[in-house]
């Protein structure tokens, strides 16, 4: 015969359609691992990388490159990405699919007892015994059925053609575990979707929502850019000041944010903050009075970290603290003038500082009561030191350029003597510099802020500058006016130079003017006489003040303040804010959650445990007793049995069974395993 027509004669192959081969790789093993190992991967992100941060902080942390490949990879909030939610989506699937395809073989594996099973199927099983007895059927029979039902089995009975089987289970609830199993995981990720941002995520692409990421008041924030009542699952914060109420939170997405409208009015009637001796904030605690307008309802309760307020579903927490509003007294300093408005003002709040060129916004943006600094000690411990309330800052120019300042109340004390202290920084990706202003004999600034208004005084330069050269040129017994008039102009230019940019500015005025082989000469005489003059100054703001002999203490005050003078250019705005008094105003940075998919998931998560339980604690056992009646009389016996865990004791359990039913029956033969 021909290959050919040999081949022909085969029975052709069967073609499985497209949907059987989708169906069998949606619930295939393979893919759903890989999906769990991808919601694995993305967990550790999420654990590792802080989520829901504002973007300028991971663009602070990871620089501009890295920032944008970490957003377009959606890093940022890995769990309301779209790629993790189409893993979940595709997980859920594929679990369901199994569930599907195995779950109705597993419920009939559960009830079906294989009463039709042949006596070769039993002898090939490794737990098997024959015996020939002379017993009759009937007793043999009744005596089984007696031993496994006193031992717990559940047991069916079939009888055909003198054929006996007893067919018993136990464990059937271990093939229910698998579908808990799965069942559970279906149900726990379905919870996850539930809570996930996908409702907003759709929002946005269609338009419905949009993030605002101006720097708006919340009254001020347009409607496309609020959520009603009716959003499914959210996390929001707010700070609520001390005797404030709020309806709302605030939402972060992407790089703004959007507004929440909650269905309740929250009040904070008192915040509170204990500290350690550290200065470390130890509790925090909000005595707050929730309202529900719908039903008049009022709850008033003391809200703390892990101790949250839940109400209709909806969970509020302690998360953090802040300033409220605190209402500040200053002055502000004119550094080049020795003017001094005095202002108020409130954290949060935008004021107008002066005018024309020196003109510049106020933005008070932060006040803290404690700054805790470690001071050293001679064994190497540290003590710790408060160094009282601060504020924080900004002064804007017109160009909208601002500079970030931190200003404390009181002067520290640094090597022995007491000084005020200003940080200014131009970005916070800087730290602060700190400049140092000596407090005068009897506190204040006042004795600083004179001797910089004498330096940019035109008239006090000349008149000083004018007794420089009298006093020069009489001790050089010279009497020329010109002369006269070039020592002052000099020593007037030197001071300005330092009024403008200090000792640098001199020295690179030296470097232009004086050739390189005479500048250190050049250098030495023009330093003498700007310290001259300055000293001068001094001497021209003490009798101001009433002050004709200096002691020694008030010329150390002037050897701190030369260094200060210096580098006043570099403060980088005209005015200098003492803050002089404040009324605290606290908030509470409180957390609200709605998550009705909580429920869900804690229902599958038991689902899943007891799943788990069954699977791997409770063994599928099954037993058949096969009681044949031979034509002679007596009765053939076939005892067999198998299990899918535990062989071990099942096998324990099977031989104490045989031996208890073996043993009164007279055989015939022996039994065989």
């Amino acid at each position: 015969m021909k290959l050919e027509e040999t081949a022909g004669r085969l029975p052709a192959r069967r073609r499985r359609s497209t949907a059987a081969v989708v169906l069998e790789f949606l619930g295939s093993m393979n893919l759903a691992i890989t999906l769990l190992v991808a919601v694995a991967v993305a967990a550790v992100i999420g654990t590792v990388l802080q989520q829901d941060q504002a973007y300028s902080d991971y663009q602070l942390k990871f620089g501009p490159f890295w920032f944008q490949v970490f957003k377009a990879l959606g890093l940022y909030d890995v769990y309301s990405a779209g790629w993790f939610l189409f893993i979940l989506a595709f997980l859920v699937t594929s679990t369901s699919v199994c569930v599907w395809r195995n779950g109705p073989a597993m419920l009939r594996e559960i009830r079906r007892f294989r009463l039709d099973v042949q006596s070769k199927s039993l002898e090939r099983m490794r737990l098997h015994a024959k015996i020939e007895t002379s017993s009759e059927l009937a007793g043999v029979s009744a005596r089984a059925e007696r031993l496994l039902r006193n031992n717990g089995w559940r047991l069916r009975r079939a009888e055909h053609a003198g054929v006996i089987t007893l067919a018993g289970m136990k464990g059937g609830a271990n093939r229910l575990g698998y579908l808990l199993t799965h069942v559970g995981i279906v149900v726990i990720l379905a919870g996850g979707l539930m809570d996930s941002k996908l409702p907003l995520q759709y929002k946005l692409v269609s338009g419905q929502l949009k993030v605002e990421t101006r720097d708006l008041p919340a009254s001020k924030v347009p409607a496309d850019s609020r959520l009603g009542l009716g959003t499914f699952s959210f996390r929001g914060n707010i700070s609520i000041p001390e005797g404030s109420t709020a309806n709302f939170v605030y939402l972060p997405m992407g790089d703004g944010f959007v507004i929440q409208k909650l269905p309740f009015d929250l009040t904070v009637k008192k915040f509170t903050v204990k500290h350690y001796i550290t200065g470390q904030p130890s509790d925090f605690l909000s005595q707050v009075v929730l309202h529900d307008p719908r039903n008049g309802k009022t709850i008033e309760k003391t809200i703390r970290v892990n101790h949250p307020l839940v109400y209709d579903g909806y969970e509020i927490y302690q998360a953090s603290f802040g300033d409220g509003g605190t209402k500040l007294d200053f002055t502000a300093w004119s550094l080049d003038g020795g003017k001094q408005t005095k202002g108020k003002g409130a954290v949060f709040g935008r004021y107008a500082l002066g005018t024309g060129s020196d003109a510049r916004s106020l933005e008070l943006e932060d006040f803290r009561l404690f700054n805790i600094d470690q001071l050293p000690g001679a064994r190497g411990q540290t003590t710790p030191r408060n160094l009282g309330p601060s504020v924080t800052f900004k002064l804007r120019d017109a160009q909208g350029v601002a500079r970030e300042y931190v200003n404390y109340f009181a002067p520290q004390l640094i090597d022995g003597q007491m000084y005020y202290l200003s940080g200014v920084r131009a970005s916070p990706a800087e730290p602060f510099r700190y400049l140092h202003i000596p407090a005068g004999p009897h506190g204040g600034v006042e004795r600083f802020m004179a001797m910089a208004a004498a330096l940019h005084d035109p008239g006090v330069l000349k008149r000083v500058a004018g007794r420089m050269a009298e006093a020069a040129l009489q001790a050089a017994r010279v009497k020329n006016e010109k002369m006269r008039a070039r020592v002052t102009d000099s020593t007037v230019h030197l001071l300005n130079l330092f009024a403008r940019g200090g000792y640098d500015m001199v020295l690179a005025d030296i470097e232009k003017r004086v050739p390189k082989d005479r500048r250190q000469s050049a250098a030495d005489v023009f330093l003498k006489v700007l310290n001259s003059g300055l000293e001068g100054v001094y001497a021209h703001v003490l009798a101001q003040q009433g002050i004709t002999q200096p002691t020694q203490k008030d010329w150390n005050w002037f050897q701190r303040a030369v260094p200060t003078l210096s580098v006043l250019s570099e403060y980088g705005a005209p005015y200098y804010l003492q803050f002089t008094g404040f009324k605290h105003i606290q908030a509470a940075g409180l957390q609200i959650t709605h998550h009705p998919g909580t429920v869900v998931v804690y229902t599958g998560a038991a689902m899943l445990v007891l799943g788990v339980f069954l699977l791997f604690f409770l063994s599928h056992r099954r037993i058949w007793v096969r009681m044949e009646s031979r034509g002679e009389g007596g009765t053939n016996v076939l005892f067999a049995g198998t299990t899918n865990r535990n062989p071990a004791d099942f096998e324990r359990e099977f031989n104490r069974l045989k031996e208890i039913m073996f043993a009164p029956l007279k055989p015939d033969r022996i039994p065989e395993r």
